[in-house]
């Protein structure tokens, strides 16, 4: 009895362990005498990133924007808009953790693999 706890203990654990999200820290850089002005120009460069992207590019082209009239769109946003928007940008993201992903799933089949070759089971594929 005490050694089954124990395995259904660890593997509740390893599984909390694969599930909790990567953080990411850093250093907090000092803060530029133009910091609206530095902000508003990185922000503007993601947007555009995203936007030269050929998906977004065609789509847009698609839905009949010309380049002038995105410009414009952009030109009229505040400060405040711009980088609510690049912010939305960067999580929108496809495949952002897809690597976390496939480490959880890995870890899952090696530690169910392990518990059954501890425990004795025999897994016979029948037909």
């Amino acid at each position: 009895m005490s050694r089954r706890c124990i395995t259904w203990y660890l593997v509740f654990a390893m599984v909390l362990i694969g599930i909790v999200p990567r953080v990411d820290a850093s250093f907090v850089p000092s803060i530029p005498a133009d910091f609206s002005q530095t902000t508003r120009q990185t922000d503007l460069e993601t947007v555009q990133t995203v936007l030269e992207s050929k998906m977004v590019a065609q789509r847009l082209k698609d839905l009949g924007f010309t380049h002038e009239e995105i410009r414009a769109r952009l030109d009229q946003l505040s400060d405040q808009e711009l980088h609510q928007l690049a912010l939305k940008l960067d999580d929108l993201r496809v495949g952002q953790d897809a690597f976390g992903v496939i480490i959880a799933l890995l870890v899952i089949a090696i530690l169910v693999v392990l518990l059954l070759h501890l425990t004795g089971h025999r897994v016979i594929p029948t037909r």
